[in-house]
């Protein structure tokens, strides 16, 4: 039922404490340094998130902090309206951070990841790239022997299971990058830390949304738009009314593409205590456009931007953003 292709949803993701070991990196959780504030704004064209830390301590604290990024969507990516077929890391999306206004260097580590496994080394020693795309000259198992395929699978690091990937089989692993700083806390001071860049949209032309293809039954793609992104009958409406050609023209025929945005917020409960104030706002891009996530207290704030304030916010599932654009063409 699902038109054109489907990309897995990119997540971004909040700072974390981290510790780097010889089997990855792990996050964990703080018990000395707070976080009053989070202040996070993300569009299909750009992500900001502004922090602030507070080390309540009487003792100077040091740590390893890391963001981690989504894993590289699964097979084709389109970013900024370019399609590529080749591997693609987070380096080209200006992902950039500054500490009390001054910019500081990130060190970037690129991860091989099966859910929370970390196989970056039997990929690597296997001759392996941490990232991929199903494409021929992406997937590493496209022109490798029986024999060492064999071998892959046998080990888990290839899989022929994946839907999405029907009669072919692909790695089993996502890359997943890290972008890891040294951070200094002196006894009872606030720091403040900012994150931008241009995030990796995920996306499909329509899938389960078109009014053919929906199925309210337990186990149809619609019912994983509503467990995801909260799509409603609210929501199913603005989609039928705007599929329905308001223009009146019957030689022409409205289309809708997806993009899927995301961010995790789970990684916010890490530190000493609940965030203090957290504030959200999510731009749609257009007043075209409609847009759909899971979150109570959802305020419009202008004519494409969404807010949501809480106080004390212990943040238990990670938000996934919906944006649907709709365009007209000759039928």
């Amino acid at each position: 039922a699902a038109a054109g292709f489907l990309l897995a949803s990119p997540i971004t993701a909040n700072d974390s404490e981290a510790e780097i070991s010889i089997g990855g990196i792990t996050l964990k959780p703080s018990t000395d340094l707070k976080l009053l504030s989070e202040d996070l704004y993300i569009s299909a064209e750009k992500v900001t998130v502004d922090y602030v830390f507070e080390n309540p301590t009487d003792r100077y604290v040091e740590t390893t902090i890391a963001f981690p990024m989504p894993g590289q969507p699964r097979g084709l990516l389109e970013v900024t309206g370019a399609f590529y077929e080749t591997n693609q890391d987070w380096s080209g999306f200006g992902f950039s951070t500054s500490v009390d206004g001054s910019p500081v260097r990130l060190l970037q580590y690129d991860r091989a990841m099966i859910g929370d496994r970390d196989v970056t080394e039997e990929v690597i020693a296997n001759g392996f790239p941490v990232y991929w795309a199903d494409s021929e000259q992406g997937n590493p198992f496209a022109s490798i022997s029986q024999a060492r395929l064999d071998d892959a699978i046998g080990e888990g690091l290839a899989t022929s299971s994946d839907p999405q990937f029907e009669g072919s089989v692909v790695p089993a692993w996502e890359g997943v990058t890290y972008f890891v700083r040294e951070q200094g806390f002196a006894p009872r001071s606030k720091v403040r830390v900012r994150h931008e860049y241009s995030p990796m949209a995920g996306g499909s032309v329509g899938g389960a949304l078109y009014p053919q293809y929906r199925n309210i039954g337990p186990d149809s793609s619609l019912s994983d738009y509503q467990e995801r992104y909260c799509v409603d009958d609210y929501f199913l409406a603005g989609v039928d009314r705007r599929l329905a050609n308001a223009s009146g023209d019957e030689n022409t025929q409205v289309y809708m593409t997806e993009t899927w945005l995301g961010y995790v917020l789970s990684s916010g409960a890490n530190w000493d205590g609940p965030i203090e104030r957290f504030r959200l706002v999510v731009d749609k891009g257009s007043t075209d456009n409609l847009v759909s996530f899971c979150m109570n207290g959802v305020k419009k704030i202008g004519p494409t931007r969404f807010e949501v304030v809480k106080t004390n916010f212990e943040p238990t599932r990670d938000l996934d953003i919906l944006i649907v654009k709709f365009e007209t063409y000759p039928d």
